[in-house]
């Protein structure tokens, strides 16, 4: 082909796209390299801080650890200052792992359901409002539930607590009338915190299941519920996991609610089982004892019992983990 100044012209094709000139693919790449540096930085960054409060936690805790006489792991005393300090967190172990276990049961069921209602059952004009209303909670500030919960809550909640003790704590130990202000009650007002994150990420997994597993699920003739048993459920369940692991990190660690509501035991108080007990989880043991870290075996003391509610939800985070790498092998 010929130009109109008999110059011979290059063979081009009008649909490709015109080379990029060095200058465009020298910025291109460079802006991989500095998006995969910034990237790869935050992610050793993370890690690094993490370890670095690690490090920390045991460094304090331990020369209060060797200075206990007592068995840090059993014992229920807590004298952390003096010349023979004698601290346990048997009673801070039970107290978080019930109160997050409470709040679970009651949270994920009624959560999973609302977030089904929410996808599958609600009308459009009804669903977003319901879903932004269950997602305010998250933005209610813990000092008001804890006013909530013992200026409203605690009332309501004690007929009922009256109810169990009376009919159960007589045979079950787990369920004898001890406080009003008790686990229970606090497991309960942990399960409404907690509510909204179980809600929120289900409800976003449920919505992202293929369409062409809810009609087939139709086309062999379920029905709505029969298509949410073998269809929706199964593939939000690694999603639920999560959100379930999530919202049990955020119930173990709670601490201006918990310490406002719950009724601490006395000093050398006699051990109950019943969820209708007093106590303190490690989170509001902290905060109620934040002003009296005036002597390096004292802070350690505290210290280490932070640094194990710190263990502790490592491995929940962990287990988390277990679960959904397996499941997503099981369905692969």
């Amino acid at each position: 082909m010929t130009s109109v100044t008999g110059v011979p012209a290059a063979d081009t094709d009008p649909h490709q796209e015109p080379p990029l000139d060095g200058r465009a693919e020298s910025t291109g790449r460079l802006g991989d390299k500095v998006f995969r540096g910034l990237a790869s930085g935050a992610g050793i960054f993370v890690i690094l801080l993490v370890l670095l409060v690690g490090v920390f936690l045991v460094a304090q805790a331990v020369p209060s650890l060797l200075n206990n006489e007592g068995n840090f792991l059993t014992s229920r005393k807590w004298i952390p200052s003096g010349e023979h300090p004698e601290f346990g967190i048997v009673d801070l172990l039970w107290a978080t792992v019930v109160t997050s276990i409470i709040a679970m049961l009651v949270a994920i069921p009624v959560g999973v359901a609302v977030a089904l209602f929410v996808t599958h059952y609600a009308p459009p004009w009804l669903s977003r409002p319901a879903a932004q209303l269950i997602d305010l909670l998250a933005a209610v500030p813990s000092i008001v539930y804890g006013l909530w919960g013992i200026a409203s809550f605690t009332p309501f909640v004690q007929p009922f607590q009256e109810f169990l003790a009376s009919h159960l704590g007589t045979f079950i130990p787990l369920f004898e009338k001890r406080f009003t202000a008790s686990l229970f009650v606090v497991g309960l007002v942990l399960a409404i915190m907690v509510l909204p994150i179980v809600t929120a990420l289900s409800r976003e997994v449920f919505a992202q299941t293929p369409r062409a597993h809810i009609e087939g699920a139709l086309a062999l003739g379920a029905t709505k519920w029969e298509m949410i048993r073998t269809a929706v459920i199964p593939y939000g369940k690694p999603g639920v996991i999560s959100a379930s692991m999530l919202g049990l990190g955020r119930a173990l660690g709670e601490t201006i609610a918990v310490s406002m509501i719950l009724s601490a035991l006395a000093p050398g108080a006699d051990w109950f089982w019943s969820i209708f007990n007093g106590g303190s989880t490690f989170a509001s043991l902290i905060a109620n004892n934040a002003g009296e870290f005036d002597s390096p075996q004292k802070t350690g003391a505290y210290i280490a019992a932070g640094l194990v509610l710190f263990i502790l939800t490592f491995i929940v985070n962990a287990i988390a983990r277990v679960v959904i790498e397996r499941r997503k092998a099981f369905t692969e």
